[in-house]
């Protein structure tokens, strides 16, 4: 009887370790910290010893995609956003944007706070649902770090994204205004690079941040994510058609977040989504240019089985190849009359039943129904112009 009582005992001590261990695994709430700008190479070239602190902590993906960081000023689009495209790709989890979808922050809001920092106005478009937000442009990195420390005091926010603003725009102003006797012309890891003081500085507030969350007692129960909303060309800015705009790091760190893992490749389509899985809520959006949730980076997942589709890459690739081929057809129409009614034929869907889904007509991509076949009919028209200027 005594060892049937302590063996009945040593079951309940099991499994009331296995629900607090599990209940431990879930996170109380999600910061996305994004340090603008941020070029894949940094991590490994720059001083950052807090972010690849992370990376061993975390589970890391050394080159996120997502959309080309362009702002058509064609169409509807700057009608209802302010910003260039991953910023409302990445809070309505879709490439189907549409003024009718949610934002990641609506799925919480207002039941539960929401909190938004950064030091521009530029993301007001993708502000609302947040149950606070911040967006002066006056405030330098270290005092929107400061703020968000100030409001994880006197808020809960399920979620929050702190953004510093600084990087991207010493990156932006390295390309339009250094001049060519500055060591740092055309290169952002140049000698005395405003970019690389910029990126080191970030470096250096994320480990005030983390060490904040720690003092506070919230270490144990965030899910941290550092990445950036777009990349960064090594001449400066995000030009539309130069991948190193495309890509920037990403790492996971927090309760139930696989350590020491490295992911192959991640969509930021996929950020909104993985981050309702770690909160246990909705979509924001469900369509068929939506993402997916990356199980792939919780401990009790199995990553080998992780072989993602790559929709954003190849997207990307087919809207950079599509203006290099139209360019060439418009230089070849100067002395062959035929690329003229070629191009019109196209621009005018004559010559298929859709239109090449570029980056102006990006209001218009749901129609294609899925992202699927939406760069299926991208290379259907891609194919027909690589043949007629092989003839």
């Amino acid at each position: 009887m005594m060892k049937m009582k302590f063996k009945n005992l040593l079951i309940l001590i099991i499994l009331i370790g296995i629900v607090l261990s599990s209940f431990s695994a879930t996170p109380k709430r999600v910061i996305l910290f994004m340090i603008d700008g941020l070029h894949t190479e940094a991590p490994s070239k720059l001083n950052m010893s807090v972010f690849n602190s992370l990376i061993k902590e975390g589970t890391y993906i050394e080159k996120s995609y997502m959309l080309l960081p362009h702002h058509t000023t064609v169409g509807d689009y700057s009608e209802y956003n302010s910003c260039s495209f991953p910023n409302p790709v990445l809070h309505e989890g879709t490439v189907f944007l549409r003024p009718e979808n949610r934002y990641l922050q609506e799925v919480f809001s207002p039941a539960r706070q929401t909190v938004f920092v950064v030091n521009t106005a530029a993301y007001r478009s993708i502000s609302r649902g947040f149950t606070t937000s911040v967006m002066d442009p006056s405030l330098t990195d270290k005092q929107v770090v400061e703020q968000a420390k100030n409001l994880l005091k006197e808020q809960d926010p399920v979620f929050m994204r702190v953004h510093l603003q600084t990087p991207g725009d010493n990156g932006s102003s390295l390309f339009f205004s250094a001049t060519p006797d500055k060591p740092y012309y055309r290169d952002i890891f140049g000698k005395d690079s405003p970019y690389v003081e910029a990126v080191e500085e970030a470096d250096r507030l994320l480990g005030q941040f983390i060490s904040f969350l720690k003092e506070q007692g919230k270490w144990e129960s965030t899910v941290l994510i550092v990445t950036s909303d777009h990349g960064q060309s090594k001449i400066g800015w995000h030009p539309l058609f130069d991948e190193d705009s495309w890509t920037t790091p990403l790492v996971f760190v927090g309760p139930g977040i696989a350590k020491g893992r490295v992911l192959p490749y991640f969509e930021h389509t996929d950020l909104a989504l993985t981050i309702v899985m770690l909160l246990d809520c909705k979509a924001p959006n469900n369509d068929g240019g939506s993402g997916n949730a990356v199980e792939a980076i919780m401990q009790d997942q199995d990553s080998r089985q992780y072989h993602p589709v790559e929709y954003v890459k190849t997207l990307n690739q087919q809207i950079k190849e599509f203006n290099i081929l139209r360019a060439r057809m418009i230089i070849a129409s100067q002395t062959d009359i035929y690329f003229s009614n070629r191009i019109a034929a196209l621009e005018n869907e004559n010559l298929t039943p859709e239109p090449f889904y570029h980056q102006d007509r990006i209001t218009d991509w749901y129609k294609a129904g899925s992202i699927e076949h939406l760069t299926e009919a991208n290379e259907k028209i891609l194919q027909q112009m690589r043949k007629e200027l092989d003839k």
